[in-house]
């Protein structure tokens, strides 16, 4: 039976706070602060067991190699002799954010009856352009099954970012739906990191129809006030689209295109003039993960704990509930780590509507597995990283020491 899983990357033991992201407005305000990697990792890990807990499915994905040393070699330099920014670039455990892991279609939209993953490339950033390789080797063993086809990445320099920059609406999660990319253009001071190029390549792999595959540009004003991807101002769950109104350039034009395609849809949309992009952005009300809920549960949005620290946001999503809107539950989450570098629930997890059944199980979480995780966790990730410590060779073996015991406790040491 299809349904929706959500894959969260579980957050590295390198985690640390370089500000390498431009155009991230949280990663570049804490730039320089010490990290704590191993309550990140922990904190990740309650928001699986808040979701199993509401009886979604769960998986995960493992942290990457880090410092990535064959990588530190194409550019002619090693971990000691690196530049520092390249250090610090090498170090990232930015693969965490498992919404840039890859595209997703399901089995009811392409036309071979199968679902399709495409690797993003991440080119943009630089710390992020080499996480590809790890990330579809772990793609090729979870989705191993015929049921899966999983695609090499975009070749440079189309850019892609994954899911975060992708929506899909349809009346539930086992029937046809209407994919939407979302696009930018570049010319500001932060870059747009998704190319059209790159979302209309992914649609002819993934062999959707054109007649229900969607390109919507992305508004530069978001763009430039820090929404680097469509995730942070706007989120789909089957026939509900939740916006901020600067989400898109053409507001009018693209709610219209939407409504042609999926005329079920319900636009809940958010005025600026209730909630500002700014603060939109600050409490990452949109990078939220929007779930049905079991049951006849209706909708619930599990958000970052941030959204309840900023009145106009909270204010707004208590009067929607109150309201009878579709989002029915507000489910705060602690995931301030994550938060502090720019990601928020919706920026760690994959979403895959598959049958659980074809997915390589050691991906899949349950209670016991996750406990187990936390217990490695617990005994081998660092405390709290510092900006000058990304230079201690001790470190970096303790952080490779610490990722090697994960792979072990969960039977995944082929990924070494």
């Amino acid at each position: 039976m299809l349904t929706e899983i959500n894959f969260d990357g579980i957050i590295g033991p390198s985690h640390n706070y370089a500000g390498l992201s431009r155009g991230n407005i949280a990663s570049a305000s804490n730039a320089g602060d010490v990290s704590q990697p191993r309550a990140a990792a922990l904190q990740g890990i309650d928001k699986m067991r808040h979701n199993l807990a509401l009886g979604l499915a769960q998986g995960f994905f493992m942290p990457l190699d880090r410092p990535d040393a064959p990588w530190l070699a194409t550019l002619g330099t090693t971990q000691d002799d690196a530049e520092g920014h390249l250090r610090a670039q090498a170090w990232s455990a930015s693969s965490m954010w498992a919404a840039n892991a890859a595209t997703v279609s399901p089995a009811p939209d392409s036309a071979d009856g199968k679902c399709h993953l495409t690797v993003a490339n991440l080119v943009t950033m630089p710390h992020r352009s080499h996480e590809w390789p790890g990330t579809l080797a772990q793609l090729r063993l979870a989705f191993a099954d015929p049921a899966f086809v999983v695609h090499a990445p975009i070749p440079a320099p189309f850019g892609d970012e994954g899911a975060a920059n992708h929506m899909r609406l349809c009346s539930g999660h086992d029937g046809q739906g209407v994919e939407i990319f979302v696009f930018g253009v570049g010319g500001g001071r932060f870059p747009a990191r998704q190319h059209l190029d790159a979302s209309k390549a992914i649609a002819r792999h993934h062999r959707l129809d054109p007649a229900r595959t969607l390109f919507i540009r992305q508004s530069d004003t978001a763009i430039q006030g820090g929404a680097f991807h469509n995730d942070v101002v706007a989120v789909a769950n089957e026939h509900v689209l939740f916006t901020h109104e600067t989400a898109f350039e053409d507001r009018a034009a693209a709610h219209a295109e939407i409504r042609a395609a999926f005329p079920a849809v319900e636009i809940v949309e958010v005025p600026a003039s209730a909630v500002t992009l700014p603060d939109a952005i600050k409490s990452y009300l949109f990078n939220a993960q929007l779930v049905s809920l079991p049951d006849c549960g209706g909708m619930g949005l599990v958000l970052p704990t941030e959204a309840q620290a900023i009145p106009a946001v909270w204010n707004w999503l208590e009067a929607h509930v109150a309201g009878n809107g579709p989002i029915r539950r507000l489910l705060p989450v602690n995931v301030r780590q994550s938060m502090a570098n720019g990601g928020g629930p919706a920026c760690l997890r994959l979403r895959v509507v598959a049958d659980p059944a074809t997915v390589d199980p050691r991906f899949i979480a349950d209670g016991a597995k996750l406990d187990h995780i936390a217990e490695v966790v617990e005994a081998h990730w660092p405390e709290s990283i510092a900006p000058g410590d990304l230079a201690s060779a001790n470190l970096a073996r303790d952080v490779r020491h610490a990722r090697t015991a994960l792979l072990a406790a969960l039977d995944l040491s082929g990924l070494e």
